[in-house]
């Protein structure tokens, strides 16, 4: 009886799985850090006076970049991290292309002891999505 319920109610069985698992997936791949949107960071940067650190590559940040932003490479973070540890009590906003290198460098920064860490969520392409500015050139701070 219950393999003949299964069999006639395949799609349907399927359907409740990928919806739960839709809804489990944000809990279970949480980003690191704080996840904030373009509004938030600007708050941060204008109200906390944020450092913004960009992990992408340095052809990338060249291309345009957040206002005052510093490059560090997601790569090349571990090697580097000492630049930033005059920051460490201040608020870290990091950024890339889209979000996900951010996030690893977000836990990368947590396990070395930052603890105001935020991730802009969508990246630099969120940011530019949001009509915000943006510097070239490869200028860093």
């Amino acid at each position: 009886m219950p393999m003949e319920f299964i069999n006639q109610n395949i799609l349907l069985i399927g359907i409740v799985a990928v919806s739960g698992l839709g809804l489990l997936w944000p809990l279970i791949f949480r980003p690191a850090g704080n996840a904030v949107g373009p509004v938030e960071a600007t708050q941060l940067i204008n109200r906390e006076d944020a450092i913004i650190l960009d992990v992408r590559e340095a052809d990338e940040f060249a291309g345009g970049h957040l206002p005052e932003a510093r490059n560090i490479p997601a790569g090349k973070l571990n090697d580097r991290i000492h630049e930033l540890e005059k920051f460490k009590d201040k608020p870290l906003l990091v950024c890339c292309a889209a979000g996900i290198r951010s996030n690893k460098a977000c836990a990368e920064l947590q396990k070395a002891g930052f603890a105001r860490v935020h991730s802009l969520t969508g990246g630099v392409d969120a940011w530019l999505a949001a009509g915000y500015p943006v510097k070239k050139g490869n200028r860093n701070k």
